[in-house]
């Protein structure tokens, strides 16, 4: 099973700790686009303007400045950096530790920087949206979508893909062929707020279960008794399954 998860805008840093080793991050395949975005953002992000090419507010001015100096900050694991609501939700230094193992395994970031990140890859801070049109690099997701197709549907083997992103990052990658049969998105109706808690709730309890389904159907067996389930067939081919869920 494979857990997509979107970022987050806030993120945590560290005054101490080792530089990027993109050579031990995961999906090795990734690590030239990884470096032509960070080259680009650099770039832009040492503009006068760098807050509207960035699509932020100018009050953010250390973020982006610290977009200058991604090839030395300190670094720190991509399950510490990204925080918010949906990550106090899944609350990963709360697992145990066979969760923590599977949480490794299952768990995947969709980075509008890093293209994909697992918990475990130690990833410098930044600032930068899957939405943003990137000098040199032009829209993000059309830009990691081609490197993304080739470098995870190995990550997902014969299991589920439980899709947990936001619009602008489900952009970034759409399974295809066979791996679609198996895509499941997770929908959470009412307020973002709500939303983007409960599908922390829903990767949490993913990670806490030893089991591994394979269809969307066992999905729906394995999270009711903690969520109200409701599965909705794709609505043609080539579409995810789209699991609606409510805190039981």
């Amino acid at each position: 099973m494979l857990i997509l998860l979107p970022p987050s805008e806030s993120k945590a840093t560290r005054s101490r700790g080792a530089p990027l080793r993109a050579e031990r991050l995961s999906f090795q395949t990734l690590t030239a686009p990884r470096g032509q975005v960070a080259r680009a953002l650099a770039r832009a992000s040492a503009r006068p303007d760098a807050a509207a090419v960035l699509g932020v507010s100018p009050a953010l001015g250390e973020e982006i400045s610290r977009n200058t100096r991604l090839a030395t900050a300190p670094t720190l694991p991509a399950g510490e950096l990204y925080t918010g609501v949906l990550y106090d939700a899944l609350d990963l230094s709360g697992l145990d530790a066979e969760s923590g193992r599977r949480a490794r395994r299952r768990l995947l970031v969709i980075s509008a920087l890093y293209g994909a990140v697992r918990p475990a890859d130690r990833v410098a801070p930044y600032r930068l949206s899957m939405g943003v049109n990137l000098p040199g690099v032009g829209p993000l997701a059309g830009f990691w979508r081609p490197h993304l197709e080739a470098a995870l549907p190995a990550a997902a083997g014969r299991g589920l893909v439980v899709d947990c992103r936001s619009s602008t990052y489900a952009a970034a990658w759409v399974p295809q062929g066979p791996l679609a049969e198996r895509w499941v998105t997770v929908r959470v109706p009412g307020a973002t707020h709500m939303a983007k808690h409960t599908r922390g709730l829903v990767a949490r309890a993913l990670t806490e279960e030893a089991t591994d389904p394979r269809r969307p159907a066992a999905l729906v067996e394995l999270l009711r008794p903690s969520f109200e389930v409701t599965l909705h067939e794709p609505a043609r081919p080539g579409r995810p399954w789209v699991l609606d869920v409510l805190p039981a």
